[in-house]
């Protein structure tokens, strides 16, 4: 993509109603636009970031055994006065007037609309288990929207439900959940540690949140640093495993993790001096069981074995996409801008022409874009006539991971410069060379 093409408008100065770096640097880059108080226009760079993180929450999710569908985001006021929620959730709900002055919502969740479909389906045990999921646009009418994408009104959501027959069952479907996020969060190129959660009148142990550590994050968090070197489970986890699943969570909820609402200073205290971590963090996903609290009052029931109908356990499980992408803004960037983790950026090179209408170096772009592309690289060829310094600081700030500088003086030599975003490492290569130098990383 030629970026004298590409809709990619960029600012210089810091708009003045950004509080937090991520969305400073979101507005600069080109990333998003506010439209109105919490509600943003994704723009086409920031677009294709959003897509890119929903395509590894996919991946993951497909691979737990998650069924994904599409619900819609304007609900009926019927459903939710069913389940209790619907005068109880506060102003936080958009609610509206359809022609014939029924009452509808804008939904802010989807408990009760994928209850009503699960309970028009599902009659017997032999069908359980079931988690479905979608990654839709919710609306939450927050009092006091701040932070950009951090926390709006509008914003995308990956939310999960999970349907069983008894406890025990629903038990598993949370482990398959939190081995599913360890992995997602990891293929986002961070490290997200579980901590324990409030969990209501429901009690027991079954709610975490997954939090990164960032020193703009919204929230204290105390925990071990054990954390940090625990190992990902592999691809190849099989989630059928009922007792290797059960062992992964033990694992990654053996030492100490909470945050400043669920922190105990005298737990904390017995954690070696030199192991406890207090800092700052940011929550990017969180799971719940919360047992029939649904199914009960809508009537979601299947007959058990006996033949008597009981209500299905059920449990929810939520990402943020569009929070998720700050959140990453957040814990990757330096004073030039956004530093984007190969498994999101945008694209994964910036190739920059410092002479555009000089014959040789339009060539050379011509040629290694060719070459990245063939190698499914994809690539922003800033060809713009622009002074070198303003190149830089565009390419530094959209934080695509590898730059490759094209000049006069270079080509002479027979050699273009690389740059990797992260850490600023320069070195000089044959064009020749350029991809597998990339592929090495």
């Amino acid at each position: 993509m030629r970026l004298s093409r590409y809709f990619l408008p960029t600012l210089r100065e810091t708009p003045k109603e950004a509080e937090i770096v991520s969305h400073r640097l979101m507005l600069r880059a080109g990333l998003i636009r506010q439209e109105a108080a919490g509600i943003y226009a994704w723009l086409p760079l920031g677009l294709r970031v959003l897509n890119k993180v929903c395509a590894v929450i996919r991946e993951e999710q497909d691979r737990a055994g998650a069924v994904e569908l599409l619900m819609p985001t304007v609900q009926s006021a019927d459903l939710w006065r069913e389940s209790g929620r619907y005068d109880a959730y506060g102003k936080e709900m958009l609610r509206i007037k359809d022609r014939h002055d029924r009452e509808i919502l804008y939904g802010p969740t989807a408990e009760e609309v994928v209850t009503e479909i699960f309970r028009a389906s599902v009659r017997s045990y032999k069908d359980l288990p079931k988690n479905l999921y979608q990654i839709s646009w919710k609306f939450r009418d927050e009092v006091r929207p701040r932070f950009g994408t951090m926390r709006s009104r509008e914003f995308l959501m990956k939310d999960a439900y999970s349907f069983d027959f008894d406890q025990a069952g629903a038990r598993h479907a949370y482990n398959r959940m939190f081995v599913a996020y360890l992995r997602t969060f990891a293929g986002l190129g961070l490290k997200a540690i579980p901590m324990r959660a409030d969990t209501g009148p429901i009690g027991g142990d079954l709610s975490h949140e997954f939090i990164i550590l960032a020193k703009t994050g919204e929230s204290e968090v105390f925990c071990d640093r054990a954390y940090l070197d625990f190992p990902i489970p592999p691809a190849n986890t099989d989630f059928e495993d009922v007792a290797a699943l059960q062992g992964i969570v033990d694992a990654w909820t053996s030492h100490y993790a909470a945050t400043d609402e669920m922190h105990e200073a005298d737990a904390f205290a017995e954690v070696p001096e030199a192991d406890r971590l207090a800092a700052r963090g940011i929550e990017v996903g969180h799971i719940f069981y919360f047992g029939t609290k649904y199914s009960e009052p809508m009537g979601a029931k299947v007959a058990g074995p006996d033949g008597i109908e009981r209500p299905v356990h059920m449990g929810s499980y939520g990402i943020g996409p569009s929070r998720l992408v700050a959140a990453i803004v957040e814990a990757s960037h330096d004073e030039g801008g956004i530093i984007w983790p190969d498994a999101v950026a945008p694209f994964d090179v910036a190739l920059i022409n410092l002479k555009v209408g000089d014959a040789a170096t339009d060539d050379a772009c011509a040629e290694i874009q060719a070459q990245l592309e063939a190698a499914n690289l994809t690539v922003l060829y800033d060809d713009r006539d622009e002074r070198p310094g303003a190149k830089f600081a565009t390419a530094d700030l959209i934080g695509l991971p590898w730059q490759v500088v094209v000049g006069p003086k270079g080509l002479a030599d027979g050699k273009i410069e690389l740059k990797r975003r992260a850490g600023g490492e320069r070195e000089a290569v044959a064009p020749v060379d350029l991809v597998t130098r990339i592929r090495r990383i």
